[in-house]
Order: C-alpha cells, then structure tokens, then sequence
C-alpha cells in the first residue's frame, strides 16, 4: 500500500505541476494588470505602473515568472519552514493572508452544506430504493429534481424574502394565523401519508394524526409565544431523547436487543443529570470544553453499555455512545435556546436576528454562545441554499447503487438464512451501496474550498470562489488565481487518493497494489 501511495502521490504533482504551468500562462494572457494604471489620470501614474511592474515582475517573461512562483510555492510544502510565498495580489497584499481569509469564509459557508447533503440525501436515497415506485420514492425523485433544476441566484432570492425578511416580521409578534396552522397541517399530512406503505384505512389515520399533531403543536407554539423564548426543557429532552435511543438501537443492533435498547435509555436520564449540573456553569464553556463534553458524553456511553453486557457488548456500546452523544447535543442546543432572547434584543441585531449578507455581524459584543448564535443565522439561508440543490445528486446515486445491490444472489442469502431484515440492509447491502458513492463524495469534497461563486456573491461572502473571480475581473491578478488552483487542486488530488483507499476498506474484495 505504501508503494501504491507514493507512486500516487508522484503522479499527483507532475500533474499538478503541468496543470499549473497551464493556468499560469494562460492567466497571464487574459489581459493587462497595467490597464487601470494606463487610463488613470492621477499625477503619478508613471510612479504607479513602475510599482506595480515591480511588485508582478512584469518585466520578465511570463514562463520563467512561473518558475519563480513555483520556487516561492514549493516552499509552502516545507514543514514548519514558515517561508511560504505565494507573491501579492494588485494592491500589495501577500497571497496567502488573502487565501487565508478566503479559505475561512468558504470552509464556514460550504462545510455544513457539503455534510448535510451527503448525509441526508443518502438517507433519502436509500430510503426511496428500499421502496421504489411508492408515493414517496415518486416524491423525493420530483423534489429533488426540482430543487436542482432551479437558479441557485433565485433560490437564494426566495430564503431572504420568506426566510429572513418575512420571519424577522414574524418574530415581532410570533403567533401562527389560522390560515398558516391549516395549511401547514394540510402539509404535513400528506408528508406523513408519503412515509406510510399500506391500505387506505391506515393511510387516512396517519393523514389525521400528522395533520392534528402539526396543528396542537402550532397552537401550543402560538399560546406561549415559543419562538420569542425557546427552550427544550426537561420534557422535550426525555422525549426526545427516548425517541434517540430506540433510533440508535433500531440500527445499531435492533431493538429486539434488549440489553442494548437498556444501554441506550440509560443515558436519557444521564444526559438529564448534566442539564442541571451544567446549566450553571454554561456560561462560561467555549469550543474545547464542549468539544470535551462530547468526548466524555460518548466515553460514558460506552462504558455503559459494555457493563450492560449482553451477547453483543459491541452493539451495546455503540446505541450507549451514540444516544449520550445525541443526549449531549441536545442539552447544547437548549443552552442555546437559553441565550436567544438575549442575542435578538442585542442593539446590534434590532430584533431581526436571521441575517442575509455576511458571515458575522460587525461589532456584536456577547459570550461564546452569542458570537455563536450570530454565526448560526448568517450561516442558515446559504447552507439552505446550497443544501437543495445538491441533494439531487447524492439521492438518486444512492438510490440507484441501493436498487442494484437489493437484487444481489448475497442478499437473496443473506435473507433465505433467516437473517432480520435490518441486518440485510444494513450490514451487507448499505455498506456495499456506498462504493459507488464514494467517488462522488471524495469529488464533492475535493471541490469544496473552490467555493461557491454564485452563493458567495449573493449573500456577500469573500470565499476562494469569490477570489477567484474577482482575480480575473475585471484586470487579472495570476498570483491569487494561482493560489486558489493550488489549494484546490491539492485538495481534489488527495481526496481522490482518499477515494481509491476508501474501497478497499469498503470493500474487501479490493486491494490496493502498487
């Protein structure tokens, strides 16, 4: 394996290497940096375009320019040589301050997205190819083509008109008109007739039950005014935790596994201890104590359910860790809860807290939780927006590499054994299904600190892919252009790496050889 890396690894920069060269060149073809200078008036402009010629070096020819970039960018591989040197952009900036920056914007505003679709459109692919041709493979294939059929820009449009401009009104006086409790009833029936398989008795009876849950649970919303001072609550986090604990079980290990199902529901009255332990000391908790918190969180669970036993420690622990995990966000996001009244009253906010530009708002003073809140709001309209349109891909590969794994002669046995049926799909066919994804996963990633160009200008994002861009237009700057290629080029070829190893662990059948 080791000789098959590095043989990759090489192969990867001679073609780095070459695509550079490429780029480079035909960067500097695109146009005159000198051409603002030339048709300004200002007094120095000799002094001006003498400045900038020294600081691109356009005196020299633009292939033994791109050797000397490649002598400063090679230096950016040196470990802890602290000599990288990438050159400036037009106004005298370093390149890498300005990929820097750019790097954190994009990785803020692409990541949640890029995760979120992964994740939920697999799970709505395999949950469509578990059911083809019912009413909800039939309405997941239609909204995901649709959402990926429409203008990112108009998307985009539509989250800040009705998800900032008309929910800030909201909050004003948060009280849900009959009009909106009837129709979101509605909605939500039908969605609820979309996930239930059966006969048209049982059908009408999830309709009236989705429909009248969605309609208590809006009329309770409305009567305490909930979204001005939200909160979970002891209540809400038995519930939802319990609900956790039978998920985590049903698919780790099936609840007919009592010892582990015992494990798991262990750790909802656990995770209710901590929020009354931590409640108080909350307030002064940053990244690294929740991050620890987590850690020990999912430790206790796993000590839990190996003590539990059982004939499958194994399983035990893994629904123990996974609901305490679970548990211990939800006691976060009830502390963030907490401090929403507090962030929405803020003098910098005006109570219209969902923001529509940006990725912070200017000079907000508060804690941890607040600085955290605002990056939350500035953050939801984008990742929605991204998160819709990429959600087609992801589910229909899903969903096709499912239905081709289901007709498999190993499933057919795997079933004619007597096996459950979760075991089926979830030990021998999701495994297998997700070979086939995994190329597409490594791809999407790989792409991901090339930024999103249309997002980013929208809502006022300074991304690479803005950078990028804004290199190139309206006069061409090659030291940023070359800077983002470089970021992402090494980052698509390592992920691609990624990919091919990503089989054979996937797949057993799969050896890496040299």
């Amino acid at each position: 394996m080791v000789t098959y890396i590095v043989r990759r690894l090489v192969t990867a920069v001679l073609i780095l290497f070459g695509a550079s060269f490429i780029v480079y060149q035909l960067t500097a073809m695109a146009g005159d940096p000198l051409s603002d200078l030339r048709d300004s008036n200002a007094p120095n402009k000799e002094e001006l375009i003498r400045q900038r010629t020294d600081l691109l070096d356009l005196n020299t020819a633009a292939p033994v320019r791109y050797f000397k970039w490649l002598g400063g960018a090679v230096q950016c591989l040196v470990p802890l040589a602290n000599s990288c040197d990438l050159g400036s952009t037009l106004h005298g900036e370093p390149v890498t301050e300005a990929l820097g920056r750019a790097m954190g914007q994009t990785i803020l505003l692409v990541t949640g997205a890029t995760v979120l679709a992964i994740v939920v459109g697999i799970t709505l692919g395999i949950v469509t190819g578990l059911r083809q041709y019912s009413s909800l493979d039939y309405s997941v294939t239609f909204m995901a083509f649709l959402f990926f059929s429409l203008p990112i820009f108009w998307v985009a449009v539509l989250l800040k008109e009705f998800g900032a401009i008309q929910f800030n009104d909201f909050l004003v006086d948060p009280v849900f008109s009959p009009w909106s409790i009837a129709l979101t009833s509605l909605l939500m029936g039908v969605v609820a007739v979309l996930f239930m398989s059966g006969t048209l008795k049982r059908r009408s009876v999830g309709f009236v039950l989705g429909a009248g849950a969605t309609a208590a649970l809006m009329l309770v919303l409305s009567a305490t005014k909930w979204f001005a001072t939200p909160g979970l609550g002891p209540v809400l986090l038995v519930v939802f935790g319990t609900a956790t604990a039978f998920l985590a079980t049903q698919l780790t290990a099936g609840v007919r596994n009592r010892k582990a199902l015992y494990s798991a529901l262990i750790m909802v009255p656990l995770g209710l201890v901590s929020y009354y332990v931590l409640n108080p000391v909350f307030g002064g908790f940053g990244t690294w104590q929740i991050v620890a918190g987590a850690v020990v969180a999912v430790l206790v669970g796993c000590a839990v359910g190996w003590l539990m036993g059982g004939y499958d420690r194994g399983q035990s622990m893994r629904a123990a860790g996974l609901t305490a995990f679970f548990m211990a966000g939800l006691v976060v996001l009830d502390r963030f809860m907490i401090e929403w009244p507090n962030y929405v009253s803020n003098s910098r906010i005006r109570g219209r807290p969902i923001a529509t530009i940006g990725s912070a708002t200017p000079n907000l003073e508060g804690n941890w939780w607040i600085q955290n809140i605002d990056t939350f709001t500035h953050l939801l309209l984008p990742t929605v927006a991204l998160l819709l349109v990429s959600l087609a891909s992801y589910s229909r590969y899903s969903r096709a590499s499912m239905l081709e794994i289901m007709q498999q002669d190993y499933i057919r046995t795997a079933r004619a054994k007597g096996l459950p049926e979760r075991t089926v799909v979830m030990r021998h066919a999701f495994r297998n299904a997700l070979i086939p994804l995994a190329t597409l996963v490594a791809f999407d990633i790989g792409a991901l600190l090339g930024g999103a160009v249309i997002t980013e200008k929208v809502f006022s994002f300074t991304g690479m892919g803005a950078l990028f861009v804004d290199s190139l237009i309206p006069i061409p700057d090659p030291n940023p252009v070359m800077g983002v290629f470089l970021v992402t080029g090494i980052v698509a070829m390592v992920f691609n790496l990624v990919a091919d190893l990503a089989y054979s662990v996937l797949d057993p059948r799969v050896r890496v050889k040299a």
